[in-house]
């Protein structure tokens, strides 16, 4: 079944600019045109979705690129995965970390947060770099 840019955008949810760029980058390829507009094989929408796993999982589009054949078939490394998993575990424990420390200073009846221990422990954690900003985490970046 063949299906142009507008299709595929409203049937993936990729805007058709993304679509040229994933094709630029030979993460998709066009099976031809009809008229102006770029026409794809259905199957588009498959690895449509495996790019979209591969992003929501952190890793680049190079990566993606990696793993993804121009025959269809799948290259993917069980060792990346299982490292891109402990990444992932690693981010958990940090925003959970300052997850609790906001939800302490939030309720610490202390007179002023520099005088809570508390507070004052998970300053020193951040400023040592142990609890990074949610920007510095690749799980669930948005963008290209």
């Amino acid at each position: 079944m063949a299906l142009d840019i507008g299709e595929v955008a409203r049937r993936s949810g990729v805007a058709p600019s993304t679509l040229r760029y994933y094709e630029e980058k030979g993460l998709i390829a066009s099976s031809g045109r009809n008229g102006l507009r770029r026409v794809f094989d259905g199957a588009v929408l498959e690895r449509l979705a495996l790019i979209a796993l591969g992003r929501a999982a952190g890793f680049s589009l190079g990566e993606i690129g990696a793993m993804l054949s121009p025959d269809g078939r799948l290259h993917i490394d069980r060792a990346t995965l299982l490292a891109r998993a402990d990444d992932i575990d690693s981010t958990i424990r940090k925003l959970a970390a300052v997850r609790d420390g906001l939800r302490h200073a939030a309720q610490c009846q202390a007179p002023s947060h520099l005088e809570c221990p508390t507070f004052r422990r998970i300053m020193k954690a951040a400023a040592a770099g142990l609890i990074a900003s949610p920007e510095a985490h690749p799980v669930g970046r948005k963008g290209r």
